[in-house]
């Protein structure tokens, strides 16, 4: 304040000889000595943030409630949201928005200072955030979006029609494709040191492009074919002016430096001192058993073995078993613990051998069921219980980094599965199906460090290649292991895998999109209920919780007249 007065106090003294000067002075005073000037910042102050936040968000969303949604995981504790699809009629797209409006500024800086390669990626994850809110919520702002700074009015965006957003980012990574297409020694300003998905590489950057351009072209496989089957078949036919990702080397992951909380892989027991959100997380049910089905050697990378089996056995005394006393015993040359239960016990507590899961490796919690942690005989009926009859994650999960702990934005695996898809069943000039399958579930093996075990696996009968979508999808779900986003897209446009939603699931069916949040529906009603206007009210619509118009059992365009997931 004082600084203040004395200049206020000088410049009244000097007005007629020297006012221009003290303006000057003034507006000193009003500069942040601490901040970012946006008209002169370097670009890759800004991209680092963008690209490590990306990271982050789109991993806890395909690791956390996403993964319950697709029934990888369910959850023993604090069940709701990601079990029971109770969002509360609201979910937030802020963290998204934030992160386009720090990418926005990369983008207008590096045209300012004509650095192709930052427009080129600040172009790439634009188009992936965009997709991303699309996917999730239907019309969003777009093309009024991270205008706020205009004025009044931009803060109150129209909603775009789904299908104008999928079109702008498609004509986005057409442009970001020819930004990239340049070698490295090209560029006056690299980008080597800040990103932390390909280390500066401008052709995995542009592999990156195409191959999203890939995932929203097979997006409009169903409402528009014939600009899906033009786009796939375009950039197939000529892998030199349109390079995508084939190899899982090239996939776009992020590692984790694992320093604090916030840059560790989310619900490590690092940082959580009681290691309760990595224990509320079990396995689903309906991941586990398909995997078991097929011998797929990807579970023993994702999950536990029981701590200790259950073994009903009619020739135990009465009682045995009604109190938790694991006894030792082996199982295929493996120490391991029993926990024998005698009729009467089972009777006693309501059951059937019905109720409960007696395999002697890995047991999933079935989705949304009641009283999830007391669930096969649980002893512990607390919340994020410690259920010896349960299959934890895999201890890898406990840690704050590790080699296989990455954001996984976009795969080798999804790609081929995408052109498997598009040739065996669409029958477009995408490349041999059957190829495509064998070298998505390739990369898979290879992303899990199990690549050697491929061969036997594809060899199996029912592994082996037979020209379904249904099989490719399945596979493509199994594949999408921590990065359950994507396999929710496709279960909305194609109804694989067949999931049902549990008994105390909100809606008697697994939802389609997510609620647009309260302060959207407070502070920009006229846009928000004519984007509303253009969901589809079905006969799910009622579960909602903020009416049919907003329900996350309304269809948003991109699946309206298919039939699909439902």
């Amino acid at each position: 304040m004082k600084t203040v007065t004395k200049s206020f106090i000088l410049c009244l003294g000097l007005l007629g000889a020297s006012m221009s000067s003290c303006k000057k002075d003034l507006m000193k005073l009003n500069e942040n000595p601490n901040g970012s000037n946006p008209a002169t910042i370097n670009p890759n102050l800004v991209l680092s943030t963008v690209l490590t936040q990306a990271g982050i968000e789109i991993v806890t969303l395909g690791y956390q409630d996403m993964a319950g949604v697709m029934q990888h995981t369910q959850k023993d504790g604090w069940t709701t949201t990601h079990n029971e699809y109770d969002w509360g009629g609201s979910n937030s797209w802020t963290a998204y928005y934030d992160i386009l409006r720090n990418n926005q500024l990369v983008y207008d800086r590096a045209v300012t200072l004509q650095n192709e390669l930052q427009q080129g990626v600040a172009l790439v994850m634009k188009s992936m955030m965009f997709g991303l809110i699309t996917d999730l919520w239907g019309d969003a702002p777009y093309s009024q979006a991270l205008k706020g700074e205009q004025g009044a009015g931009a803060t109150t965006p129209v909603y775009d029609p789904q299908q104008a957003i999928y079109t702008g980012i498609l004509a986005d990574l057409e442009k970001a494709n020819t930004l990239l297409s340049k070698p490295k020694s090209a560029y006056p300003a690299l980008i080597d040191a800040v990103d932390v998905y390909y280390q500066g590489d401008p052709v995995k950057w542009r592999k990156m492009a195409n191959s999203l351009a890939l995932r929203y072209y097979m997006r409009l496989s169903e409402k528009l074919p014939n600009i899906a089957k033009a786009g796939i078949e375009k950039i197939v036919a000529d892998p030199a002016q349109f390079p995508i990702i084939t190899d899982a080397a090239d996939d776009a992951t992020m590692s984790f430096p694992g320093n604090s909380n916030a840059d560790s892989w989310p619900a490590n027991v690092v940082y959580d001192t009681d290691s309760s959100n990595y224990r509320r997380l079990k396995m689903c049910n309906t991941l586990v058993t398909s995997l078991q089905s097929l011998h797929d050697p990807r579970l023993a990378v994702w999950a536990n073995k029981v701590q200790c089996f259950l073994l009903v056995d009619d020739t135990k005394p009465p009682g045995t078993g009604n109190v938790y006393k694991p006894t030792d015993t082996v199982v295929a040359g493996e120490n391991r613990k029993v926990r024998y239960i005698s009729p009467d016990v089972l009777a006693s507590k309501g059951l059937t051998i019905n109720d409960i899961n007696q395999d002697v490796n890995y047991v999933g919690l079935p989705p949304a069921i009641p009283g999830p942690a007391v669930y096969n005989l649980s002893p512990d009926a607390a919340q994020g219980s410690r259920n010896p009859h349960v299959s934890w994650l895999n201890d890898i999960y406990k840690q704050a980094k590790g080699p296989l702990l990455k954001a996984r934005l976009i795969s080798a695996a999804e790609v081929h599965f995408i052109l498997a898809e598009a040739n065996a069943v669409k029958g477009w000039a995408a490349g041999d199906g059957e190829t495509h399958y064998k070298a998505a579930i390739q990369a898979s093996f290879n992303t899990w460090g199990i690549g050697s075990s491929a061969a036997a696996y594809l060899a199996q009968a029912n592994v082996k290649f037979n020209h379904t979508q249904q099989q490719i999808i399945e596979q493509k779900w199994i594949a999408s292991w921590t990065a359950a986003t994507e396999a929710w897209a496709d279960y909305r446009r194609t109804g694989y895998p067949a999931l049902h939603a549990g008994p105390y699931a909100k809606g008697p069916v697994v939802p389609v999109r997510l609620y647009y949040m309260l302060e959207e529906r407070n502070l920009n009603k006229t846009n928000i209920a004519e984007a509303m206007k253009r969901l589809e009210v079905t006969t799910y619509s009622s579960f909602g919780a903020n009416g049919p118009q907003n329900s996350p059992w309304s269809k948003p365009w991109i699946i309206q007249g298919t039939g699909k997931p439902w």
